[in-house]
């Protein structure tokens, strides 16, 4: 049976204390769809990538992401400085 649930994972990077990007959240159901609320109020870029939400919710908070999801992992996080640059600095 196919799992129909949304699921939605939340990474951080910072290059000056990180090896690589970490699981700040994940979940599924209710729990994405909060995930996903509170980004999009942040001003947090989302993308959605159904076959890498399904590797990365298998990690546990706060693991680095494994060495073959780097390049996935980078081509989201290219696209989310990408993002950041046009629309500007953060509201607050």
């Amino acid at each position: 049976m196919l799992d129909k649930l949304k699921k939605a994972i939340a990474l951080r990077y910072d290059p000056s204390r990180d090896t690589a990007p970490r699981v700040t959240a994940k979940g599924r159901g209710a729990l994405a769809e909060r995930i996903i609320e509170l980004a999009r109020k942040e001003g947090v870029p989302i993308s959605e990538d159904p076959d890498l939400v399904a590797s990365l919710i298998q990690l546990d908070f706060d693991e680095e992401i494994p060495p073959e999801l780097y390049k996935a992992v980078a081509e989201i996080l290219a696209f989310a400085y990408r993002m950041n640059r046009r629309m500007g600095p953060p509201r607050k």
